[in-house]
């Protein structure tokens, strides 16, 4: 299959101020781009992975020749991340998750201002370029960190919610002040989607 860039669920000003629509813009339609041109690449040299979900190529990362192995994990991981950060935001978002999804994370980790500050700290603490990730791995929740664009579907785990701490992420508007932006996102988290990915993982 050739993988296209899905289009961005709301318009790039849509989460002014929180994040920037320049920031958007270049985040979706060239970092984003740049994931999918570059796994189409790879993939024309082992077409073998042609008929492979953008799921499968992640999941089963060992299985990948090894010739491409690399470039199907930095741009294949880097669609993967993106695809899913996107449904991850919303305008008029944020605030505390409701539900089984709010239960889950305050039998988790005590409280929402707790599982707050431990995400922000994997954000904040994640060394270079990554991500942080609230995951479910059996039913239970954790909260990760992972380099680079490797995500927890490559470490046979659940994402119910991730952010992006890679620098094109948020250095237009915050500099090097990620723990700024980090406390922003929060007020864009799209939570019904969350909801959704928890129950799915179930």
């Amino acid at each position: 299959m050739t993988h296209v860039l899905p289009a961005l669920p709301y318009a790039a000003e849509a989460l002014e101020p929180h994040i920037d629509a320049q920031t958007m813009q270049i985040h979706h339609g060239k970092h984003h781009q740049a994931y999918v041109t570059n796994l189409n690449a790879a993939i024309e040299k082992a077409p073998e992975l042609a008929t492979w979900s953008l799921d499968d190529l992640n999941r089963r990362l060992s299985e990948v020749p090894d010739a491409v192995r690399t470039a199907v994990r930095n741009n294949g991981g880097g669609h993967w991340n993106h695809s899913l950060f996107w449904r991850l935001m919303a305008p008029h978002a944020g605030g505390e998750p409701t539900g089984a999804i709010g239960a889950a994370i305050a039998s988790s980790f005590g409280a929402f201002g707790s599982f707050k500050e431990q995400l922000q700290a994997a954000g904040v603490g994640r060394f270079g370029s990554g991500w942080a990730w609230l995951v479910s791995d059996g039913g239970k929740l954790s909260i990760i960190s992972t380099p680079n664009q490797d995500n927890p579907l490559m470490e046979g785990k659940h994402a119910i919610l991730g952010v992006d701490v890679w620098e094109h992420a948020y250095y237009l508007k915050y500099q090097n002040r990620r723990a700024d932006y980090l406390a922003a996102w929060w007020n864009v988290v799209n939570w019904t989607e969350v909801a959704k990915l928890y129950d799915a993982a179930k």
